[in-house]
């Protein structure tokens, strides 16, 4: 919108003054993702009383900056956000807590520590040869889809190649100086962090889009499609046991940061994928007849979802989590196919520890998932996470490959294996 379109928008909200204060008042043009949202703060500045307003707003206030308060405000804090709504016992160690915000004020300083001391470049080479091995797999998977039509086959194709992965850390490290960190109120601090990453930013405005820039800091135990960039990205906190191995066998890292680079890139072509083209613009390049049919087999897998049961009469929400848990269904059947291809010409790994290399790569998918959550936690996590729960994650994918029954010789009627009309499969 043009700065008329938002001020009509929201006529009891002066966005010229707000860009004035900020420091940017030549702004004209704004994306405004939530215009309903805007619609309705306008209609409550008209009708809440101006002290509610103040009331709320320094609420808010006070409730971010609580964990970085004295000790009465993080202890109250956690009483409510830990110890009520997710069932956490007691708090994490201070110097826990210390390093989490560091990770999130100055994360790429950090971050550039971590990988010298964890991440050596072997580890980086290993880990980007599993990425292109996985970005090959998926090649042909995508050439042989039975649902995909072929002007769909050729647009997926395109948008494969042009892939950028990033591996481990950016090419070039965060500059901080404007920063100011001091020995004064810890509290004081942390507002500045926040305020050093907004103004940076307000200096993107006008600017071209900087595709080397990372969302996630290296230390991040996590990884990230970007539709917009149409990268994929894995920081070197996630490369590392149990997700990834460099000294561990083929067998392992696929079933682990294998499947978790598998499911990062089909988020590239499912539901919301298809709606960024190749380039990361804004476009639908599915016929209608391939979202049909990648609906009817969506629909599996949300109504498998909707089977799993958390406790008494709680279940999986099959449609909240349905994009991720598509993801991971395809990411490790792609790192599967990956795995066998890379046995392609060579002579089979023998048993570890009595383990065929198909069952290490399936036991190593279960371990990446293992976890002890809190009733109370689940609870809250089945009401606003899109990805399911752990339990149901490590067991939800292989239930649905011929793969899995295979290695572990499962026979129908087993609990792991899916009866054949209800066998989900996408990629």
């Amino acid at each position: 919108m043009d700065l008329a379109k938002l001020q009509a928008l929201t006529p009891n909200f002066s966005w010229e003054r707000f860009f004035h204060e900020v420091g940017f008042p030549e702004i004209s043009t704004v994306d405004v993702g939530q215009p309903d949202f805007l619609a309705e703060v306008n209609r409550e500045l008209a009708s809440v009383p101006l002290d509610d307003w103040k009331t709320y707003l320094r609420w808010h206030l006070v409730d971010d900056a609580a964990p970085s308060l004295s000790s009465k405000f993080v202890q109250e804090n956690f009483e409510f956000k830990g110890r009520t709504l997710q069932g956490t016992k007691e708090i994490l160690p201070r110097w826990k807590r210390c390093v989490a915000a560091t990770d999130r004020q100055l994360g790429f300083a950090l971050g550039k520590i971590y990988v010298e001391q964890y991440f050596p470049p072997e580890a980086k080479a290993r880990a980007d040869q599993m990425v292109h091995n996985l970005i090959a797999a998926l090649h042909d998977d995508l050439s042989t889809l039975p649902w995909m039509g072929p002007e769909t086959r050729k647009a997926a194709l395109a948008k494969l190649d042009a892939f950028t992965p990033k591996i481990g850390y950016p090419d070039k490290w965060r500059d901080y100086s404007a920063f100011k960190v001091d020995r004064g109120p810890y509290v004081l601090n942390a507002l500045r962090g926040d305020q050093f990453e907004f103004n940076r930013d307000l200096k993107k405005i006008g600017k071209p889009v900087d595709r080397t820039e990372w969302g996630m800091t290296p230390p991040t135990v996590n990884a990230y499609y970007n539709a917009e960039k149409n990268e994929i990205v894995f920081p070197a906190g996630i490369l590392q046991p149990p997700f990834f191995n460099a000294q561990a066998d083929d067998a392992l890292n696929y079933g682990g940061i294998g499947a978790v680079i598998g499911h990062e890139m089909t988020h590239g072509f499912d539901d919301e994928g298809r709606k960024f083209d190749a380039q990361g613009n804004l476009k639908n390049w599915w016929t209608p007849e391939d979202l049909k049919n990648f609906n009817q087999r969506a629909a599996c897998v949300e109504k498998q979802f909707d089977g799993y049961v958390v406790e008494g009469d709680i279940h999986e929400n099959g449609k909240l989590v349905l994009g991720e848990s598509i993801a991971d269904l395809g990411g490790l059947t792609i790192a599967y196919k990956a795995f066998e291809k890379s046995l392609e010409g060579k002579s089979r790994p023998g048993s570890i520890d009595g383990f065929t290399p198909e069952q290490r790569l399936f036991l190593s998918w279960a371990r990446v998932w293992a976890a002890n959550d809190r009733p109370e936690f689940e609870r809250l996590m089945v009401n606003l996470n899109p990805h399911a729960l752990d339990r149901f994650r490590a067991i939800a994918a292989p239930s649905n490959m011929p793969a899995f029954a295979k290695a572990f010789d499962c026979k129908h009627g087993d609990a792991m294996v899916r009866p054949d009309d209800q066998t989900c499969e996408i990629w």
